[in-house]
Parts: C-alpha cells; sequence; structure tokens
C-alpha cells in the first residue's frame, strides 16, 4: 500500500488514541456530571455546525482534492497561487449561508421551540462554531493533498476532544456556566483551526499571490473548476443533510433529552466508520490522481482495496462492540437511562459500516467526468432521509430515526455502486470482500444464537468468552487464508 498504507496507519493511530479520549468524556463524563438535555444541546450544537460547513464551503473542501494536481508543477512546489483560493473561497461562502442563517431564526426558532428551547436560546452560537470548524476542516484538506495527513488528524482526534474534555469538566465541576460551556467548545475548535493553520504553513512555501497569468493561459481549468465547485454547491445543499436530520428529527419531535441518548448511541456507532477517515483521507488524492491520468486499472485496484480492508476492519469494530453492548452499558455511569438506545447502536453501527466500506466509490465518482450523477444520487439521499424521519420517528422515536439513517444510505450507496460501476469501469469488490462478508454474517449469526441458547448469569464472563471466542476466531480466520494480503502484510511488519 505504500504511502497510503503508512499514513493511514498512523492517522488511524492518533485517531483511536483520541477515541480512548473520546471514551472517558463521553462515557464517562458526560453521563456521570451531564443531564442528558445538556448532552443533546452539545451535539446539536456541533451538528447544526458542521451543516453549516458542509453549505459555506462551497464545494472547496473536494474541490481541494481533485484540482490541485492541475495546478502543480510536477517535481516543483509551484502551485500558481492555488491555496489562495483554497481559503478565500470558503470565507465568501461563510458570510453568504452567514446571512441565511441569521434570517431563518424565527421559522427554525418555531420548529425547535416547543420541544428544545435551550437551542434556539444558544442559536447564534452556532456561527462562530461553524467559523473554527470550517477553517479547521479547509486547512486539513490542504493538508491532505500535501500527502501530510497526521499532525490535523491528531488535532482534530486528540487536541479537540482533550479541549473538550477539558470544558466538560470545568462545567461538570461548576467552573464555568453553561454560557461558559458553550463559548469554551467554540473557543476550542478555534485553537484547532489555528493550530492546522500554522502547520499548513510549515510544511513549505505556500504562495498566497494568485497566478493570473496561468488563469488567463487555462481558461478551460477555471471553466471546469467553476462548474464542478458550482455543482457541490447544489449537491451539498442535499447531501450535508442527510447526516444530520435524524438528529434534528430527534430533537424537534422529543427533544433534548433523547438527543443526548441518541448522541451517546451515535458516538459507539461512528467507531465503526473511523479507519476510514485516515483512509480516506490519503487514498482520495491518489485515487484524484488516477482517475486524471485516466488509469481505470489502478482506480480500480485502490477502491477495491479500500471496500476490502474498511469492511473487515469496521465489520470487527461492530462486531466487538455489538458482543460487549450489554456490559458497555452496565459500565456506564447511569447506564439505564442511554440502554434504551441498545437496538439504536447496531442498527446506526451496520449504517456506519455500509458508509466506511462503499464512500470510497463515491469519492471516486465524484472525481470522475461523470460526477453530475452524484447531485441526483443526493437529491435522493436527502428525499429519503427527510421522509423516512418525518414518518418513522414519531412511530419509533431513537429506532425509527436511527432506521431512517441505515435505509436512505443504503440505498444512497446501492445506487452509487450501481452508477460508478458501468461509468467509469471501476470494479467495487472481489473474492475475499465476500469472503469477508461471509465471514462477517457468520459470526453475528454465532453471537446471537449463543444469547439465544447459552445465556449466563455473569455478563462479565459471557462478554469475555464471546470476546475472545468470536473475535478472537474469526480475526485468525481472516489472517490465516489472508482475506486482506494488505493487514497481513503490515501484522508481519510489526512483528
Amino acid at each position: 500500500m505504500g504511502v497510503i498504507a503508512k499514513q493511514s496507519i498512523r492517522g488511524t493511530i492518533v485517531t483511536y488514541l483520541g477515541i480512548a479520549v473520546g471514551v472517558v468524556t463521553t462515557f464517562f463524563v458526560l453521563t456521570r456530571f451531564l443531564t442528558t438535555e445538556e448532552i443533546g444541546l452539545a451535539r446539536v450544537l456541533i451538528d447544526a455546525a458542521m451543516l453549516f460547513i458542509g453549505l459555506a464551503q462551497l464545494g472547496t473542501n473536494a474541490s481541494i482534492i481533485r484540482f490541485y494536481p492541475y495546478f502543480k508543477e510536477k517535481d516543483s512546489h509551484e502551485d500558481h497561487g492555488f491555496f489562495f483560493w483554497a481559503l478565500v473561497v470558503p470565507f465568501i461562502g461563510f458570510i453568504l449561508f452567514a446571512l441565511i442563517y441569521w434570517a431563518c431564526r424565527v421559522p427554525l426558532g418555531a420548529w425547535f421551540g416547543d420541544k428544545s428551547p435551550l437551542f434556539v436560546e444558544y442559536y447564534y452560537f452556532v456561527l462562530p462554531l461553524a467559523f473554527f470548524m470550517l477553517y479547521q476542516t479547509i486547512c486539513e484538506s490542504t493538508c491532505n493533498v500535501l500527502m501530510h495527513i497526521v499532525v490535523p488528524r491528531a488535532v482534530r482526534e486528540l487536541v479537540v476532544r482533550v479541549g473538550l474534555l477539558a470544558i466538560y469538566l470545568l462545567y461538570a465541576f461548576r467552573v464555568i456556566s453553561m454560557d461558559g460551556l458553550v463559548i469554551g467548545i467554540c473557543i476550542n475548535y478555534a485553537v484547532a483551526a489555528l493550530i492546522n493553520l500554522c502547520y499548513f504553513f510549515s510544511l513549505q512555501k505556500i504562495n498566497l499571490r494568485p497566478d493570473w497569468t496561468f488563469l488567463r493561459a487555462n481558461p478551460q481549468l477555471i471553466r471546469r473548476y467553476l462548474i464542478y465547485t458550482g455543482f457541490l454547491i447544489l449537491s451539498a445543499v442535499t447531501s450535508v443533510l442527510a447526516p444530520t436530520l435524524s438528529s434534528f428529527f430527534v430533537t424537534a419531535k422529543m427533544g433534548l433529552d433523547s438527543t443526548g441518548i441518541f448522541a451517546i448511541a451515535t458516538y459507539m456507532a461512528v467507531m465503526v466508520s473511523v479507519p476510514n477517515r485516515s483512509v480516506a483521507a490519503i487514498a482520495s488524492p491518489q485515487l484524484a490522481r488516477a482517475i486524471k491520468e485516466q488509469n481505470s486499472a489502478e482506480c480500480s485496484f485502490l477502491i477495491r482495496q479500500v471496500t476490502r480492508n474498511m469492511l473487515l476492519i469496521g465489520g470487527f469494530i461492530l462486531l466487538i462492540i455489538w458482543v460487549n453492548i450489554d456490559l458497555i452499558f452496565h459500565i456506564l455511569p447511569n447506564g439505564t437511562t442511554f440502554a434504551q438506545a441498545k437496538d439504536v447502536v447496531l442498527i446506526l453501527g451496520v449504517s456506519q459500516l455500509i458508509l466506511g466500506t462503499f464512500s470510497i466509490c463515491l469519492t471516486a465518482l465524484n472525481y470522475s467526468r461523470f460526477f453530475a450523477f452524484s447531485l441526483l444520487l443526493s437529491v435522493i439521499l436527502t428525499v429519503s432521509a427527510l421522509l423516512l424521519n418525518n414518518y418513522l420517528v414519531p412511530l419509533y422515536g431513537m429506532q425509527g430515526a436511527a432506521l431512517s439513517n441505515l435505509l436512505s444510505y443504503g440505498l444512497y450507496m446501492a445506487l452509487t455502486i450501481i452508477t460508478v460501476v458501468p461509468l467509469g469501469h471501476f470494479h467495487v469488490v472481489d473474492k475475499n470482500w465476500w469472503c469477508i462478508f461471509l465471514l462477517l454474517v457468520a459470526l453475528f449469526a454465532i453471537n446471537q444464537c449463543w444469547l439465544i441458547y447459552m445465556p449466563s448469569m455473569n455478563i462479565w464472563l459471557d462478554s469475555l468468552l464471546r470476546t475472545f471466542i468470536l473475535i478472537g476466531g474469526g480475526a485468525l480466520i481472516a489472517y490465516k487464508t489472508k482475506l486482506s494480503p494488505e493487514i497481513n502484510q503490515q501484522i508481519c511488519a510489526i512483528l
């Protein structure tokens, strides 16, 4: 795997160190010292900021990766002022959507007001939070195209999480008020953005002067950039809504208490797709280069490699969580309150597994000349998520929100694969992928049979035995049968 392997493995290690901090924060600080309503407030503020930056970046996050190879001179640091546009365009987008957000205060306040008045009280704090998160994300993308993902990943997963832990502890012991909690979250992301910006400028001499001569000499490139970015703006309006719709519907229909419980379940489920963050960050530039060179063989190789490894790693993470789910809620402070979301964890976990496994296909579609098809797919995703949440949340509550998430994303990824295979002539899965899939199905089935036919009175002993036999046995089978040659290679290198 070369550079992809080294950078993604380092990035994954950093990510899981961050998860360790996040576990302490989420499972032993938030659940112990904060009410479910306060947890829900923190969650919905961050979700609202994520939605905001998805729109405000005006497609820059993807444009940076796709068009940097066209501006970059081979065997040189010269990029014709590319990063000037990477930093300025999101600022324009922020101003535009800040005005829209300000104008929507009354209708959104009416929608959330009955069940979640606390969110309405802190409505405008989304703006500074979104600004800092926006530039943290943009600076991370600029580092990605320079093939340096570890430090930005450390900022995202460690600096931000440690900062949040400190802020929550200060609030837990009443050193700061609720206002201080919200302001502290904003300051935390401001620090993260500043660190990423400083690191970006330390990598090499960055030219922030736009090269107008280069632009005038390449009108076709500029035209393609504007069309692509305009397309991404339209696509973002639909696609960025889907990941946050469930949280917003739970907040509006059930209140911040339920949002807090849903947030804890979501945090557990998100662990399944964590490895994909590092792999996608370093694989995406490689895929963009291969597509630019019209090397379909290399594209197919990268896609098969990512889908195979993400299914194996993500599947085993989900299995570990599900095998130990009762023990997790048993250990969790106020675990009985959050245990009502047990089924939500599994449903969202499967959804995250689908996303983590096949998101590389969406990346390939976005970087190909058929990128316009992803707009249609984004519309389908958003409309299906909106309709499903509106129908299922009132009927089944949090479980309905999780189910709508799974169904909408399942449909989205299925349509993406159906689109990308014939248009791009890409091969998505191989024989080993199917073997991994069957292995995971068998392990989950064995776990369910164990619970039905061999119930245990000791929750600790039962979890330990199932973890050792199912996880250990499954991992041994995967290693011996070489289902992932890349992972085997890395294991051998470590040993």
